[in-house]
């Protein structure tokens, strides 16, 4: 990725691009791992959640991987277009970031070990960025869906946010805000490291452990 101060600087409403009115096509409706639904209707009793950590291919497959989780999907977030092309998003002039559904099932996995997951996925401290991909569609974000889940992040966040200055890092930089709309991604993104193994897949984690999740905590 080639750096430009113009892809770290969040676009206005005013100035994004207009998008399109209708979802992208080729959308699959089930996932290629497991076979569940990624797009709604869900089982009942499940909820979701939406995080973004970076590219989307390997975060996807954390959460896929993660025992509790129904269905994951790569998508954006928190922009301002709709229906945006992975082109426009790349052009940071659509607002979103890159980010993961994670459809899961409280009565096995709870909401604060997706933060635990999510927290020790990254590095939250690094802004418009995650190691060598720059712009804001790599910022880190917790994208919430009522007052339960807007408090767990911001208490994780303060919990990992005092291992990681002992650890010498900064400030969490990481964006936690009320849920918008979340555009699924293109087909060939969806479970993109299943169906290509050896994919692009950086590791950006920061090695130290969040407390959110423990027994005790």
């Amino acid at each position: 990725m080639f750096f430009s101060r113009a892809k770290t600087q969040p676009v206005t409403a005013a100035d994004a691009l207009t998008g399109r009115s209708e979802p992208l096509p080729g959308i699959p409706e089930v996932h290629a791992v497991n076979g569940n639904r990624i797009q709604p209707p869900f089982p009942e009793g499940l909820q979701t959640a939406v995080f973004g950590a970076g590219c989307f291919w390997g975060v996807e497959k954390v959460f896929w991987e993660t025992p509790g989780v129904y269905s994951t999907a790569a998508g954006y977030a928190g922009g301002h277009t709709p229906n945006p092309t992975y082109e426009e998003v790349c052009s940071a002039r659509t607002g979103h970031t890159e980010a993961v559904l994670v459809v899961f099932d409280p009565a096995v996995l709870s909401y604060d070990r997706l933060l635990k997951e999510f927290w020790e996925e990254h590095d939250p401290t690094q802004g418009m960025r995650q190691g060598n991909d720059i712009g804001t569609q790599y910022r880190s974000a917790v994208y919430t869906q009522g007052p339960e889940q807007e408090a767990a992040a911001k208490v994780s966040r303060d919990l990992f946010q005092e291992r990681l200055t002992a650890a010498g890092y900064g400030d969490i930089t990481t964006e936690i805000a009320p849920l918008g709309d979340f555009f699924y991604a293109e087909g060939y993104h969806q479970q993109y490291l299943y169906k290509v193994p050896g994919g692009y897949c950086p590791v950006n984690s920061t090695g130290v452990s969040c407390p959110v999740g423990l027994p005790g905590v």
